[in-house]
């Protein structure tokens, strides 16, 4: 296994390659999607919660990502002494009308397949989704963390239904008319998810990519009026199913599927590392169930941190595991405070994993 670490667009820079290897890390899973591109121009250390304001505006649909941006991006990245083995989520902009089945879905999944090519030129192993409307929404950040440290949770179900013009809590359309996003249904979104890997799985399978499927997070059945694919941990099963294929595989975010309300962990674990369905982990820890959770300190809550990465050492998982977020601390730098005190536990719980060498 090996420690990665996840940044954001406006983290993308030479202070945190070196931070990332200073902690330990090997490998970085980035995103390209500037979620907080807004008026508001807020930048905080950490991802955003999803409130009902959104996160900001979409970028733009005419600029796909090239395979020189992402080349270079890469370059700069091998540079410092990490490889780029993932990049997370596409832009609203690129394919909310895949996630809506609008009028624009075929020209989008061109688009897509441009992105997967250009991924998979540049040698990017993994590209990571979430075929998701309402995406990450109804969350809620305060002092939930031991000592009060700030982090997110959960505190009941959002019911606000999605505006025109948005999807994923950012807005691709600002002269959209008012009103409110139609709610489809679970068969409507699992039959779009179904055009989604028809046409992609393919592309990526020759691109040398793997799609990568995270749950649903917060994993409710229906969030702001729209349903979900994997609210439950059996759904992912139904998704990779639904195309058999080595490119179509999970980000697996334990952090969320702890969340859910069915099923046994560890169990869950065993059943899709053995599968060999794992492109990468997300792991953090939680304590509680939806729609009422607070995620913790990697060393606290509800998840046995090194029992999941005991299971996943005894499967043969090779990939990366990243904390995908964690408390911000009281200091002057309380992201950074937070990931090291994240990265350093699991750096030495997966070492912990290792045989014992040999007298």
């Amino acid at each position: 296994m090996k420690l990665g670490l996840g940044l954001y667009r406006h983290q993308l820079d030479e202070e945190h390659y070196r931070f990332a290897r200073q902690c330990g890390c090997t490998h970085l899973v980035i995103h390209l999607v500037d979620y907080f591109r807004s008026s508001r121009s807020n930048r905080p250390g950490d991802q955003p919660v999803g409130d009902d304001s959104g996160w900001g505006l979409a970028g733009n649909p005419n600029e796909l990502w090239t395979y020189e941006q992402i080349s270079a991006l890469k370059a700069q990245i091998n540079a410092c002494g990490l490889e780029l083995e993932a990049i997370e989520n596409f832009d609203p902009a690129h394919w909310h009308d895949v996630l809506l089945d609008g009028p624009k879905k075929k020209q989008q999944l061109e688009d897509l397949k441009t992105i997967i090519r250009n991924v998979g030129k540049a040698g990017v192993p993994i590209f990571g989704y979430n075929f998701s409307i309402a995406g990450v929404a109804g969350r809620i950040k305060g002092r939930l963390a031991r000592g009060e440290a700030e982090a997110v949770g959960m505190d009941g179900p959002l019911d606000k239904p999605v505006p025109q013009g948005m999807v994923w809590n950012m807005v691709y359309d600002t002269t959209a008319p008012k009103g409110t996003v139609p709610s489809a249904t679970p068969e409507q979104l699992w039959s779009r998810l179904k055009d989604f890997l028809d046409a992609l799985i393919p592309v990526a399978e020759e691109a040398g990519v793997k799609l990568a499927a995270h749950p649903d997070d917060p994993p409710m059945p229906v969030v702001r009026a729209q349903p979900r694919l994997v609210y439950q941990p059996d759904l992912y099963q139904k998704l990779l199913n639904l195309k058999p294929s080595s490119s179509n595989t999970l980000e697996f975010c334990v952090g969320t599927l702890a969340e859910m309300t069915d099923g046994d962990l560890y169990e869950i674990v065993d059943n899709y590392s053995r599968q060999g369905k794992l492109a990468y982990v997300h792991l953090r820890n939680v304590r509680g169930k939806v729609p009422f959770y607070k995620e913790t300190f990697i060393d606290e809550g509800d998840v046995d941190v090194r029992r999941v990465l005991q299971i996943l050492r005894n499967n043969q998982f090779e990939g990366v595991v990243i904390p995908d977020h964690a408390p911000q601390m009281s200091c002057s730098a309380p992201w950074h405070a937070g990931m090291a005190y994240a990265l350093g536990y699991l750096r030495a719980a997966i070492d912990a994993t290792k045989p014992a060498p040999e007298t």
